[in-house]
């Protein structure tokens, strides 16, 4: 159904005002499924989990976009409310997705009977994802360090999945210093306020976020911390300041007591397995000690790569990223060790190097020798783009090659890595926050024949630390059942 078929309201405000009701109704209820059973609920691959009225109203709009068809919270709610009553064990339920099968199951009013058929596996099930809670700890402060402390204390549910309990950071210069970390996670100029309470418990170095009390221990060095003394075992260190990125330097961190494996978000070097999840995270075992949730730009083109290579096949081509500009810059003109990154970030486009397309083929290795690229870095503080000029094995249309883009990030396994956009006035801005690796741009697709331009823009801060947050996921082998079932 078309956007110009779709029936109109007798009365817009009045349609508006009954599904808004429905959605506030709704999150009590999405709330209890979280706390109380571990259970999320999406629309299409959108969380539902502690979103406002206005967000689960525009989740429904998305659907109504994207798949163009009548998903709305009439049909949602009862579907959302028949679920609550289901005794859930712990799970992932896409709503939009379930709701859409049971109204082309033609099974009438039996949506009991359907939710049982699809999640029964699941009903009475009190099974944990975790046997007991996994410490975390995060080694640096920075950029990627805080927005990974954002997501781990929202996702830390009913306490007994992954649990940030330290951060690990050099002592500042100022005399509050830890007031200072507070309130650098607390207000955030591109990513904006924290979404919860922060304390600040002076005496002993604590931060509570949202009920999370977080050790905060100042170490020039891994060799310096002693994790056991502030009750953390067996703890996985996320280590994003990019000083130690080889196996030598990163097992400093294996050396210390209480920590049992690490997370490096960067780029890793030597034999350290660099993961793009969705793509080559089968590489990450029981055995893992020490892996790579490789770069933001890797992590926003494999997924796109990886999607054409399996339906076209790609001959050769340039990857091209315009990427905003990063703390490794200068602010104004300076002295800087790497070419052109001394000229002003705020004020001039940087041609810079990228390591992201020779890196593509550490998780496709079909692609080894094919790609180029190179960097520009612009004046702009987040979200980035990757323009992707291939030559494919086959030719292709404009369309064909947007649908089944959009295909991909609704319906295969990539849809956490890929979003889709039909947008003609998106900007940079727009994807802020966004929680996937990249969002594919179908309005600027260039098709000629076996020749594309792919335009895939990436928060390039979010997004990326998303992935990274599933990475560790991974290797803690927290496990999720998926409905609705492929």
């Amino acid at each position: 159904m078309t956007e110009e078929t779709r029936p109109i309201p007798a009365d817009f405000f009045a349609d508006w005002k009954e599904r808004e009701a429905l959605a506030e109704a709704m999150i009590p209820v999405i709330g209890r499924l979280y706390r109380e059973n571990n259970v999320s609920l999406y629309m299409y691959g959108k969380s539902m989990v502690n979103q406002s009225v206005i967000d689960l109203m525009k989740a429904h709009r998305f659907v109504r976009q994207m798949e163009q068809n009548e998903l709305s919270e009439y049909e949602t709610f009862p579907l959302v409310k028949a679920l609550s009553e289901m005794n859930l064990g712990p799970a992932h339920i896409d709503v939009g997705k379930l709701t859409v099968r049971y109204q082309e199951s033609g099974n009438g009013g039996d949506l009991v009977e359907f939710l049982q058929k699809e999640v029964g596996d699941d009903i009475g099930n009190t099974r944990k994802p975790l046997p007991e809670p996994q410490d975390v700890v995060l080694y640096g402060f920075g950029r990627i360090g805080r927005l990974l402390a954002r997501l781990l204390i929202e996702k830390t549910g009913g306490g007994d999945l992954l649990r940030l309990r330290a951060i690990v950071v050099r002592k500042g210069k100022s005399i509050d210093d830890l007031a200072k970390r507070a309130s650098l996670l607390r207000r955030d100029s591109v990513h904006g306020a924290f979404d919860g309470t922060i304390r600040v418990l002076k005496d002993q170095n604590i931060l509570v976020c949202n009920g999370n009390p977080i050790q905060v221990i100042y170490a020039n060095s891994p060799a310096e911390v002693d994790y056991t003394e502030h009750g953390i075992s067996n703890a996985i260190i996320i280590d994003n300041t990019g000083v130690w990125r080889d196996e030598d330097g990163l097992g400093l961190h294996l050396k210390c007591p209480g920590a049992s494996k690490v997370i490096l978000t960067a780029p890793g070097k030597g034999n350290i397995p660099n993961i793009v999840y969705g793509i080559n995270h089968h590489e990450i075992t029981p055995e893992s000690k020490i892996i790579s949730a490789a770069s933001c730009t890797t992590n926003a083109i494999v997924p796109v790569l990886k999607a054409l290579q399996d339906e076209y096949g790609i001959n050769k081509g340039h990857v091209e990223t315009v990427h905003s500009y990063t703390n490794d810059q200068n602010l104004i003109d300076n002295y800087h060790n790497g070419s052109r990154r001394g000229r002003s970030a705020a004020l001039n486009m940087v041609l810079t190097e990228t390591g992201a397309a020779k890196a593509v083929a550490k998780a496709l290795p079909e692609l080894e020798g094919k790609l180029t690229g190179n960097a520009i870095r612009v004046p702009t503080p987040n979200v980035s783009m990757a323009i992707l000029n291939l030559q494919l094995d086959s030719e292709t249309t404009r369309d064909a090659l947007n649908e089944y883009m959009r295909k991909m990030s609704l319906y295969s396994d990539l849809q956490q890595q890929i979003d889709y956009t039909i947008s003609t006035e998106a900007v940079s801005t727009d994807f802020v926050g966004s929680r996937h690796a990249c969002i594919f741009d179908s309005e600027a697709t260039i098709v000629s024949g076996d020749s594309v331009v792919l335009y895939c823009w990436y928060d390039n801060e979010f997004g990326y630390s998303c992935q990274v947050v599933r990475c560790l996921e991974e290797l803690v082998g927290v496990s999720w059942p998926m409905y609705p079932k492929s």
